[in-house]
């Protein structure tokens, strides 16, 4: 048995409203609903993610315990611009601890913690091909960001890679010794 509530807001959430779910990144709340589980009535929300094509039923009581939030406010999504201009932090560990460390952070669904992922797994040209599973967490954490961005700003995804890129491009470890900068300078400006 399931009851649809097309304008109810619940929690502060409300239907249509975009989301951020740790482990999937953004969603939309389509419906909140009831529904009888195990004899209990249940009150749900229903986010669709229409990258992935896949509905999640999340228990309203459940929300911030399993780290539902709402949208990044755009300060804060300019402070994960701003991490990106940073320096990679990337620790002297195994990879396998490096990768499960990086897989949290993705899936803390803390907007800073995947943009600091992002940048510590971000190649530059100039630098060495990554391993398959280094570009997988780093595409991983790029569309979350992405996502994130193209939502709080109102814009295309193609226009948040293209501001996160720039974001990246200024980042210090990006910029090579004095020798072969006026080379590099002359590439960027062809």
């Amino acid at each position: 048995m399931t009851t649809q509530k097309k304008t109810a807001a619940r929690q502060g959430y409300k239907t249509g409203e975009a989301i951020v779910y740790p482990a999937h990144g953004v969603g939309r709340i389509t419906a909140i609903e009831e529904q009888e589980i195990a004899g209990f009535k249940l009150e749900l929300f229903v986010v669709a993610f229409e990258k992935d094509k896949m509905v999640l039923r999340v228990p309203t009581a459940k929300a911030a315990s399993v780290g539902l939030r709402k949208l990044a406010e755009p300060d804060a999504m300019n402070k994960a611009l701003e991490v990106l201009t940073g320096r990679a932090r990337i620790k002297r560990t195994m990879w396998s601890r490096r990768a499960q460390e990086y897989e949290a952070k993705i899936n803390s669904g803390d907007l800073i913690s995947v943009a600091e992922v992002v940048r510590d797994l971000h190649r530059s040209e100039a630098q060495p091909e990554q391993s398959y599973s280094e570009r997988q967490l780093y595409e991983a954490a790029l569309d979350r960001v992405v996502r994130e961005l193209s939502h709080v700003n109102k814009i295309t995804d193609t226009e948040a890679l293209k501001l996160i890129e720039a974001s990246l491009a200024k980042s210090p470890k990006r910029v090579k010794p004095a020798e072969g900068a006026e080379a590099e300078l002359q590439d960027e400006a062809a």
